[in-house]
């Protein structure tokens, strides 16, 4: 029987949560599952993720395969990388604390970008409002341009 890490469908429509789970990789998508391993939120703002480590790593160590989006996080929380450092013979000291500088670089890299995208919205919103401005400007000139012509022609 080859097993499966895979993501589970939940929630309403259009307002999807997925459970990870280890399944038979002949089971359907939201079929039989032999355990559940944590839970997928991709609605939030960042998304959550919250798996079991411990039983991830014993499935993985069983020979079970994650498919691309669920292997895409467990590297976002380093569970791969936990696993590669304990196959390389680390004692459990040192996997912890290479885990923990990652984990330091990973929040680092993670505001860096908040910080970027805050600027951006920023920069965004005032290169709206001078566009606002730029257009506000002609369209008083050309009001007072009308006035002018009109002028002209009731003088003649």
């Amino acid at each position: 029987m080859a097993v499966k890490i895979r993501l589970r469908r939940m929630g309403k429509k259009r307002q999807p949560i997925y459970k990870v789970v280890a399944a038979d990789e002949r089971s359907p998508r939201d079929g039989k599952f032999i355990e559940t391993l944590g839970l997928y939120n991709p609605i939030t703002d960042p998304a959550t993720v919250d798996i079991k480590e411990d039983r991830v790593l014993y499935w993985l160590g069983v020979g079970a395969q994650p498919t691309t989006t669920v292997k895409g996080l467990l590297s976002r929380k380093g569970i791969l990388y936990k696993r590669e450092l304990l196959k390389s013979g680390l004692s459990e000291e040192e996997v912890n604390q290479k885990i923990d500088e990652w984990l330091k670089q990973q929040e680092a890299k993670l505001s860096t970008k908040a910080e970027k995208k805050a600027s951006l919205k920023e920069k965004k919103k005032e290169s709206v409002k001078e566009q606002e401005d730029e257009k506000s400007v002609p369209e008083a000139e050309g009001a007072a341009s009308e006035e002018v012509n009109e002028e002209e022609k009731t003088e003649e």
